[in-house]
């Protein structure tokens, strides 16, 4: 289409809507020089037509809608018009998809603004709970004694230089019988005046990082239950290992397990061999506070198998002993005395034990005694320097007092004696009518503990 426009003479062009025009125009000046204009028209969405007037360009984009009018002039080369022309339409498609982006990424940040503050939240939320357990007492049991102190006169024993260390410390700091509780189960009994309630208590030695030994047990033998109508109650009693780090790990991993099971009486010494007597004198100490009416108590290792149901039943055939009266069953060991060789776990020199035989006592894998009897002991230790194998310690204060100590088969703390290999030495049926076997992995308690319990198991 062509057509000479005079003056401010406009052209209309009529289009389908939606349509992109493109107009050549050829303008007549006062002198013979002609100039040339490419004017372009977009006709809107509401018009059918629109009126291009000479220089004007309608055309302005912002997210996808025609907004406004500007100027665009061209020069005369037909070949600067196309790039110019391409050139405008890629600016204009760059700049929709620069805006797109940008609103994409401001939505993007305000986003992540958001669940900054959320987690920000969380997190503060997270510390303050922290907090306030942090700031919780572990005990309810107020430490009246100062720190122990070392014995330095201790160095002046005879051939003191030439023991082995841990020999040396326990010189050093045997004397010491008080330590900070870090976890206390005060109401474990019910209350000192309730604790003739508890027909059988569970007291479990255990070191802060057998947390396998423990969780096996919690299902197993030692679960917190009624059996034959009696109760049956457990605690864990430990001490502190290691050192830095490590310490702090360990007792938060207690202290984790307590607050779930509240089960753990631990003290702020050093959990290690030496010390199980110590131990054992802490938690009497313990019991005439919170629990000094508790009918009859296991005392074990975390590495038995004990079948606490058959433990009931026994104790229950006593018809004259409600535990107000002495018993002290287990292993009985007799007529043996301190082990000089240097080179064993249970090395005692005479600078620790003078004389060279041992009183009657029951191995410490596991024994059985009633209430009345753990109160004596305790007073009997309270005038009887500690020696640092538990087990002869507790026949050293019965024998003080006068008591002894009784054989019971059914419990076995060096192990069961199967000669022959031909059969499985872990037959449940060697083990249902047993009270304690000495010793078991986690994963053979566990599974011993259901098998013993089969109701179709046939011996």
């Amino acid at each position: 289409m062509k057509r000479t426009l005079v003056g401010a003479e406009t052209l209309a062009v009529w289009v389908p809507t939606g349509t992109f025009v493109a107009v050549a125009m050829t303008a007549q000046t006062g002198s013979a020089q002609q100039q040339h204009y490419l004017h372009y028209c977009i006709i809107f969405p509401h018009s059918s037509s629109e009126t291009c007037p000479l220089n004007l360009l309608i055309i302005s984009v912002a997210s996808g809608t025609y907004t406004g009018i500007r100027s665009c002039r061209f020069q005369r080369d037909s070949r600067m018009k196309r790039i110019r022309c391409r050139t405008f339409w890629l600016a204009v498609g760059l700049g929709v998809l620069v805006l797109s982006l940008c609103r994409n990424y401001s939505d993007q940040i305000k986003n992540l603004h958001k669940w900054e503050n959320i987690n920000k939240r969380i997190y503060n939320d997270e510390r303050q709970e922290d907090s306030q357990i942090r700031q919780e007492p572990p005990t309810h049991y107020v430490f009246p004694w100062p720190n122990c102190q070392e014995n330095t006169s201790a160095a002046n024993v005879t051939d003191f230089s030439s023991l082995p260390g841990h020999i040396k410390d326990f010189l050093h700091y045997g004397h010491c019988r008080h330590f900070p509780m870090l976890l206390d189960v005060p109401d474990k009994c019910g209350g000192a005046n309730k604790s003739a309630d508890v027909f059988l208590l569970l007291v479990i030695k255990s070191s802060p990082g057998n947390y396998e030994r423990r969780e096996v047990l919690r299902k197993t033998w030692a679960k917190e239950r009624l059996h034959n109508g009696k109760k049956i109650h457990r605690v864990f009693i430990s001490g502190t290992t290691d050192t830095g780090f490590e310490k702090l790990r360990q007792n938060k991993l207690l202290e984790m397990e307590h607050r779930e099971y509240n089960d753990i009486l631990q003290w702020d010494f050093v959990d290690t061999f030496f010390n199980l007597t110590l131990k054992q004198i802490l938690f009497l100490e313990w019991m005439e506070r919170n629990c000094p009416n508790a009918r009859f108590l296991l005392n074990g290792d975390d590495d038995v198998f004990a079948n606490t149901d058959n433990m009931v039943e026994y104790l229950q055939s006593f018809k004259d002993n409600d535990g107000s009266k002495h018993l002290f069953a287990g292993h009985l060991i007799q007529n043996v005395g301190p082990i000089r060789n240097p080179h064993s776990k249970y090395f005692i020199p005479v600078q620790v034990q003078e004389s060279n035989s041992y009183p009657p006592y029951c191995g410490g894998g596991g024994f059985l005694l009633s209430g009345y009897t753990a109160m004596v002991i305790y007073k009997m230790s309270q005038s009887i320097p500690i020696l640092p194998i538990d087990d002869v310690y507790m026949g050293m204060c019965l024998a003080k007092a006068g008591l002894k100590p009784f054989y019971h088969m059914g419990v076995k703390t060096a192990g069961m004696n199967i000669p022959s290999k031909k059969v499985d030495k872990y037959d449940p049926c060697y083990y249902k009518d047993m009270l304690l076997v000495h010793r078991f992995l986690p994963g053979g308690i566990f599974l011993m503990w259901q098998r013993i319990h089969d109701s179709k198991l046939k011996c």
